[in-house]
């Protein structure tokens, strides 16, 4: 079986982006005539064209390297494992970060949420919230918190933070996209029957704080936190651009001195 076709690869991510083929064509130092030449399969693009389209579309290093092979070329962004030593360099970075940010929670994730590397703190938070059943290998964040199960028991503002983390997923997509696995899981989580129905009911609230706290119930104690997100500065690695770094802050007093 063949795979996808670049000229409807191109015309996906031109959708995407709601950019015009004169648009494409200005940012990528061509002409509206060759754009449309290679979505109809009439023109047949050099490497480098390919790039350009590419990168002035903004597609994410993975979807990159699929318009590489469908123009016939050799993908140019490798994808290493995060323990390969191509990755030594990010590796030690992510390490440092989450033993700095002890006691408190960090986790690293892929862009399908699943964790990568925990900290002692997070493995303290959801290893104590789903014992005496060890962490899940892998283990989903989006599963863990939106399906049933001990962990979300034990959000107590789980109403608030499950349609926050839905649109979240969406917003931290890499490029802004859901990959389709990804989209396939958030997609079965909104259609789950309680998750349907929260959904349909929500409405505006009042003025929001300024960020959206997660409060669990820890060994019979509210313990309440929120999250900063890092990623990785000019990735030219798949694994680099995808993976990214969540710090869980104490998001009040108690919080930060019983942790």
């Amino acid at each position: 079986m063949s795979g996808p076709n670049l000229g409807d690869l191109l015309r996906y991510w031109r959708r995407v982006r709601g950019t015009s083929q004169l648009e494409l064509a200005a940012a990528a130092a061509t002409t509206p005539r060759y754009v449309s030449f290679v979505e109809t399969g009439r023109a047949q693009p050099s490497r480098q064209m390919v790039a350009r389209l590419a990168g002035a579309l903004d597609v994410p290093l993975r979807e990159r390297n699929g318009l590489l092979l469908a123009a016939g070329y050799a993908p140019s962004y490798p994808h290493a494992a995060l323990d390969a030593p191509e990755l030594d360099q990010v590796r030690v970075a992510i390490n440092a970060m989450l033993a700095a940010h002890e006691p408190f929670p960090a986790v690293v994730l892929d862009r399908g949420w699943n964790v990568l590397r925990a900290n002692g703190g997070a493995t303290r938070l959801f290893g104590g919230l789903l014992a005496p059943d060890p962490i899940p290998e892998p283990a989903n964040v989006l599963r863990l918190m939106i399906e049933p199960g001990p962990v979300r028991d034990a959000v107590l503002n789980w109403a608030e933070v499950m349609p926050a983390l839905l649109d979240r997923a969406r917003r931290e997509a890499v490029g802004g996209v859901l990959d389709l696995g990804t989209a396939d899981l958030v997609n079965r989580l909104r259609a789950r029957p309680e998750v349907a129905r929260m959904l349909a009911r929500a409405e505006p609230g009042p003025a929001a704080p300024p960020v959206l706290g997660v409060r669990f119930l820890v060994d019979g104690a509210e313990r309440a936190f929120f999250s900063v997100v890092s990623t990785i500065g000019t990735p030219i690695d798949i694994t680099a651009q995808e993976i990214r770094l969540e710090a869980f802050f104490p998001a009040d007093e108690t919080t930060r001195i019983n942790w």
